[in-house]
């Protein structure tokens, strides 16, 4: 990995960001000029073409190698690179993980996986950036959690358990950061058309569209555009909210994200 400094620019951190909704919010900030650092677990070589791409558009960008389930990894990724592009302006806190089982078949290896990266992984990296942004009276943070985190989904308790622990910790931090002018908000999407949805078959998809009003799954785009408004300038009085973008879904089912 090269960590060249580089001149004073805005910069942003987006954690599991070698595929799917991380690459996209990485090329869409990178697209708007912001310096971006691209955190992957094991797929370097995703992550450093995405690199390539932003640097053969007049970017600038970086991958980062961390595991986020192991918090000292997590908490050590914001000087790395501050090092290399800058003081840190925008986390996203997108990495996450599923080990989906029956709870009577779930082992404590499938939960403290899934709670380390989902949960302890966000706490820890978002510690740090906090802490860096306080000192220059600016910053944004966006948690990425999930309708699994609010209504639940059977075969999920220890991903809905930590997803929901993500809205709490955003509210929680966003009212200690707001002395600081740190906004921390969250994004909470619904069903995607992604990786982790094709092994669905047609019936099953079909299920959980008739639960949704708009009659469809999100697609990637759809979850970055509130991702990148909350991380961004146009949201600056906008602080301690969590916002889904769910076709409706939650309010179908009659669930709100009220605290």
């Amino acid at each position: 990995m090269s960590e060249a400094p580089v001149s004073s620019n805005v910069v942003a951190l987006i954690t599991g960001a070698s595929r799917g909704i991380g690459k996209a919010v990485a090329l869409r900030l990178a697209g708007q000029g912001l310096s971006v650092a691209i955190n992957y677990r094991s797929s370097a070589a995703e992550a450093e073409a995405i690199v390539q791409c932003i640097r053969d558009g007049g970017g600038r960008a970086l991958a980062v190698q961390a595991d986020m389930s192991d918090a000292g990894q997590a908490a050590g990724l914001v000087p790395r690179v501050e090092s290399a592009l800058g003081p840190l302006n925008v986390l996203i806190n997108n990495a996450g993980i599923t080990q989906d089982r029956l709870v009577i078949q779930m082992s404590l290896e499938d939960w403290d996986a899934t709670w380390c990266t989902d949960l302890a992984g966000t706490r820890a990296v978002s510690r740090v950036a906090l802490e860096s942004m306080r000192l220059r009276g600016a910053g944004s943070i966006v948690n990425v959690s999930s309708v699994v985190g609010v209504i639940g989904n059977a075969g999920q308790a220890n991903y809905a358990a930590a997803k929901s622990a993500v809205l709490g910790l955003t509210r929680e931090f966003a009212v200690q950061a707001a002395c600081y002018n740190v906004r921390v908000n969250c994004v909470v999407p619904g069903y995607i058309v992604t990786d982790a949805t094709s092994h669905l078959t047609e019936p099953q998809r079909q299920a959980w569209m008739s639960q949704i009003p708009m009659g469809r799954f999100a697609t990637v785009d759809e979850v970055v555009g509130t991702i990148v408004f909350l991380a961004g300038a146009d949201s600056s009085y906008v602080t301690g909210q969590c916002i889904a973008v769910d076709g409706g879904f939650l309010a179908a089912a009659g669930m709100g994200l009220e605290s």
